[in-house]
């Protein structure tokens, strides 16, 4: 089930906040649970089942490591402990990349194993993982299975992020409150991630299908669909975490936002601490600085980096094409450490251009299947075959979606963010609700209408 659907808007949602709001705190976390199943279940009900051993592995090490945290025994715990949840990731998730990769290199043509991918696997897997290293190092273990249960489960965040720490809502598994100010606040903020995947993302992602089928490319027209991959996973992904926040604060939790407008970087540096947060917190946290960080030698900051971004690639999909995504920002991340950094800092036009340059770059490499099709996506951007620089239906396909591309590219920067809070409090009183209809029916429209409406992060 996905939040920008008809059954999850109209039917599933008004219910469970009807039975949730009727039955008593002490019922509140077991309703999200319950719900939250259903949710899951809603599509694949037998790939529950990995989520709930994961879960009950979860909650069973964390018990243990409580008691042996910050020992020898309780290391090999720990260790043994995230293997079941990593093995799960790896295997649903790699198990036939790594088969195609090994026929690849030794000629052999062992059978891939089809394996379907449990949904939202990447961001539950994650979120055990750091339940159970910060019960090691000294946070305090669930003992109520449900509350544990509930964290990992919770529907809003549960298939695309963000991804939730325990330790930033463990408080509010507890006691939380809930207020008409608070919800108001959290459907605002889902109608805006509402209106990013349905109006802006989806609507754009029709240029990019519609790039894909043509028949007459052209360098403009490449260059240009570059900048539409960017902006669609961009407003498909933040529109996803939006929503997600939007519920959260709805069922009294707080999460942390994911994206804080990342075109404006003036950095490669600043734009990953502006794009997907918690992933690049959470790599941070638990791999970059347990690795050493920046505290070690020359040689091993740029080993810990790459292996950073070696990682942040593969988690992203089970693709070389993701691989080399990572090696890539690797490379651009050091080469600004070590070289050109602080003229970026200096020239701020030249930076914004550079970061703009890089993004399409990086996104293209993202969004092709293998190297075969990034080369053959890089020539027709550079012209490398003798692509025409601009033809007739190129011309047609950019009169058709100007206008929504341009609201895009406004949309991604904080221009109507500042314009709204420009506009006095009673001007806000009264526009943000017919903001939030306009977008919620135009959205509901849409959806009946049967549009374009694809969900990018289900290999994630």
């Amino acid at each position: 089930m996905l939040f920008s659907s008809i059954p999850f808007i109209y039917y599933f949602l008004p219910s469970v906040f009807l039975i949730y709001f009727l039955v008593p705190r002490k019922f509140k976390n077991l309703t999200l649970l319950v719900s939250s199943l259903i949710f899951y279940a809603w599509g694949e009900p037998k790939l529950t089942a990995v989520m709930l051993i994961s879960i009950a592995t979860g909650y069973v090490s964390g018990l243990i490591l409580e008691k042996h945290r910050n020992t020898k025994k309780g290391r090999l715990i720990l260790c043994l402990s995230l293997l079941i949840p990593v093995a799960f990731l790896l295997y649903f998730k790699y198990a036939d990349f790594f088969i195609t990769t090994f026929n690849s290199v030794t000629g052999l043509s062992l059978p891939l194993l089809r394996v379907v991918l449990p949904i939202g696997i990447s961001f539950y897997t994650f979120q055990i993982l750091s339940y159970q290293v910060d019960v090691y190092h000294g946070t305090e273990a669930q003992k109520n299975p449900i509350d544990l249960a509930c964290y990992i489960t919770l529907f809003p965040q549960l298939i695309a992020g963000p991804i939730v720490r325990y330790t930033d809502i463990e408080r509010e598994l507890k006691t939380r409150t809930h207020s008409t100010e608070k919800f108001a606040s959290g459907v605002v903020k889902f109608t805006v991630g509402l209106g990013k995947k349905i109006l802006l993302a989806n609507t754009i992602g029709s240029f990019c299908a519609a790039f894909n089928g043509a028949t007459d490319k052209s360098v403009v027209f490449a260059w240009v669909n570059a900048a539409a991959v960017a902006l669609q996973i961009y407003f498909d992904f933040s529109g996803y975490s939006d929503m997600a926040i939007g519920l959260g604060r709805m069922l009294g939790f707080d999460f942390l936002e994911n994206f804080n407008y990342p075109f404006i970087s003036k950095s490669a540096t600043e734009f990953w601490r502006r794009w997907h947060i918690s992933l690049g917190s959470w790599f941070r946290d638990y791999v970059y600085i347990p690795l050493g960080g920046n505290r070690v030698s020359p040689v091993r900051h740029i080993f810990n980096i790459f292996a950073v971004w070696f990682l942040t690639g593969f988690w992203h999909g089970a693709g070389w094409n993701f691989i080399i995504w990572g090696v890539f920002y690797a490379v651009i991340l050091i080469a600004e450490k070590l070289l050109y950094g602080e003229f970026l800092k200096k020239h701020r036009i030249f930076s914004h251009i550079y970061v703009i340059f890089i993004t399409l770059i990086s996104f293209t490499i993202f969004n092709r299947e293998n190297l075969g099709d990034i080369l053959d996506y890089f020539r027709l951007m550079f012209a490398a075959d003798s692509t025409p620089f601009i033809t007739a239906e190129t011309v047609y396909y950019l009169k058709n979606y100007a206008v929504i591309i341009f609201l895009a590219v406004i949309g991604s920067t904080p221009f109507m963010k500042k314009l709204a809070d420009k506009l006095p409090e009673k001007a806000r009183y009264i526009l943000t609700p017919l903001f939030v209809i306009g977008v919620f029916v135009l959205s509901t429209a849409y959806l009946v209408d049967g549009s374009f409406n694809p969900f990018l992060y289900f290999r994630f």
